[in-house]
């Protein structure tokens, strides 16, 4: 652990993030109830807010779907990723490995409208797949509309989240663990139980409380797969009592709803998930000696390519679509150069400050709880950043736009605020997979150098340069690169704030698709899915370059 000056700068910074995390969310949601407030002062009996029947039968329908698509969606995400990452973790040196990995990332940081065109390319009524049923004289039975479509959109997605998440974890097994139980002639059972699970099951409450949410507050894919109102959920209530109703009494409860149901998720996967444990290990190469059986690597193959066919076929129909468009006019387009210049340095912007606050955060929370009996603040601060980097999935950015839309707009015009608030708004966002990534890296980096680095009392710069930097490098770029890409891909904070003058490439693409500009639309969409593939491959560099020479 950090001694004396450097405990006491990274705890100033930890509790700062927290702190201001609370004040920006706080006052969005305080706009808005005093905006609720305001307008029941005027038309409604000024007892209470929420005098109106907001929870009306459509609402606790909203509710009711929300829970079921999201809780199948998690289930299926997670248990068809577990496979996935057991399998990419036995076969550490195939040719291609690292380009699957790479795959696994580039949903991330796809626009929903994209992913969405693609998946209707694949599965829809003129897709793909009910073309190959045709000609088997099949009546093209997928329909990809309603709550099916909103699955296969909500796995196509969090899925390869999962995989990329487990897979960091079950990389950190030690290799002692692997040399130590092909001496002992462990079984693939029991190397399953005894290694593999414990991991796995320290990470899955997380990963799933993570998915359960992005999945409740899906917004984009539902208003594209969903069919109509009977297949809506409580994200895309919110945006239409704020877009076109601007009833804010009905979304702060619709919000307030919405919070509570996450909030009760998140206590009960807080109160579930095992205490994290740490081996010991001298840092040798992993070198696996299970799964060499003939079935082991037909069965892994056999599901990574599953995977990879499942995931790569809309990235292949984006691909195609963009292809034919006429892409040298949209290289020369002045339009497109501002976008996606405006892109990528929020995307920098927004991916720098989500990693250093997360880091501080994390690192804070190390040092609190460092001695062997923490204080009560310790664990309150434990807790305020757990709370603090899901807020953005208790709150829906939507609301948090709506708040500082409100806020600002006394001050004149709100496209000068827009990309201090949208950065700020993405970094908020991007916190809880930047925390998914570094918070066991950190943990395990701590146990692994914290008491040698303070004995040999290595501190300040020198120990960010010789034990921080090497040892944390991998998981920072991987978090970095994810927030970078979430960013990228975002459209919800910019369709509030965006202008003629703040046009991001997300938002261009979606003008285009609302002008029934298709084309032009197609070539975007591959445009920002090139640059995704760089993000993802800064994010793996350490990777590739550890598969080479391993």
């Amino acid at each position: 652990m950090p001694a004396g000056r450097d405990r006491r700068l990274t705890r100033t910074l930890g509790v700062a993030g927290i702190v201001g995390i609370a004040l920006f969310v706080g006052a969005a949601i305080l706009a808005l109830a005093l905006a609720a407030t305001g307008e029941a002062a005027g038309t409604r009996d000024t007892s209470g807010v929420f005098d109106a029947p907001v929870f009306d039968a459509y609402v606790w329908r909203v509710a009711r779907f929300t829970l079921i698509q999201a809780g199948l969606s998690t289930l299926l995400s997670v248990a068809f990723a577990i496979p996935v990452a057991l399998a990419l973790a036995r076969r550490r040196s195939f040719i291609g490995r690292i380009w699957i990995i790479r795959l696994m990332a580039l949903p991330l940081g796809l626009p929903a409208l994209v992913a969405a065109l693609g998946i209707v390319g694949i599965w829809g009524r003129q897709g793909v797949v009910n073309d190959l049923f045709a000609l088997l004289d099949l009546d093209r039975p997928v329909a990809i509309y309603g709550l099916a479509g909103i699955l296969v959109a909500h796995v196509f997605f969090n899925m390869p989240l999962a995989v990329r998440l487990l897979l960091s974890g079950l990389d950190r097994i030690p290799g002692e663990y692997w040399l130590v139980s092909a001496n002992l002639g462990i079984s693939s059972f029991s190397l399953f139980r005894f290694i593999e699970w414990p991991v796995i099951r320290g990470l899955l409450s997380g990963i799933a409380g993570l998915i359960f949410m992005l999945c409740a507050t899906s917004f984009t894919l539902v208003l594209t797969l969903g069919g109509g109102p009977a297949a809506s959920t409580l994200e895309v209530a919110i945006y239409q009592a704020l877009r076109f109703d601007f009833d804010p009494p009905r979304a702060i409860a619709l919000s307030a709803l919405q919070i509570m149901v996450t909030a009760v998720l998140l206590l009960a996967l807080r109160w579930l998930t095992p205490p994290a444990t740490e081996g010991f290990t001298t840092g040798r190469p992993v070198r696996r000696f299970d799964g060499r059986s003939r079935t082991a690597i037909l069965a892994d193959i056999l599901v990574i390519a599953l995977a990879a066919l499942f995931v790569a076929t809309p990235l292949a129909s984006v691909l195609v679509s963009g292809l034919a468009s006429d892409l040298a006019k949209l290289a020369l387009d002045a339009q497109v150069h501002r976008a996606l210049a405006t892109s990528l340095g929020i995307a920098a912007a927004s991916a720098a400050l989500s990693v250093a606050l997360a880091t501080a955060m994390l690192t804070t929370r190390q040092i609190l709880l460092s001695p062997r009996r923490p204080g009560r603040f310790a664990h309150v601060f434990s807790g305020s950043v757990a709370a603090g980097t899901s807020l953005v999935l208790l709150v829906p950015p939507v609301v948090i736009g709506a708040g500082w839309f409100l806020l600002l707009r006394p001050l004149g015009d709100v496209a000068r605020f827009a990309p201090v608030v949208i950065t700020l708004i993405n970094t908020l966002m991007a916190l809880p997979f930047v925390t998914r990534v570094l918070a066991p890296a950190i943990a395990t980096h701590a146990a692994r150098t914290g008491r040698l680095t303070t004995s040999l009392g290595i501190s300040g710069w020198s120990r960010i340069v010789l034990v921080d930097g090497p040892g944390l490098r991998r998981p920072l770029l991987m978090a970095l690169s994810f927030a970078a890409a979430l960013s990228l891909g975002d459209l919800g904070a910019v369709a509030l704030f965006g202008s003629q003058d703040m046009v991001t490439l997300p938002y261009l693409l979606y003008s285009r698709v609302g002008s029934y500009r298709t084309t032009d639309a197609a070539g975007l969409a591959l445009l920002l899915g090139i640059v995704c593939v760089a993000l993802t491959i800064l994010g793996t560099a350490r990777e590739s370059l550890r598969e080479r020479t391993s």
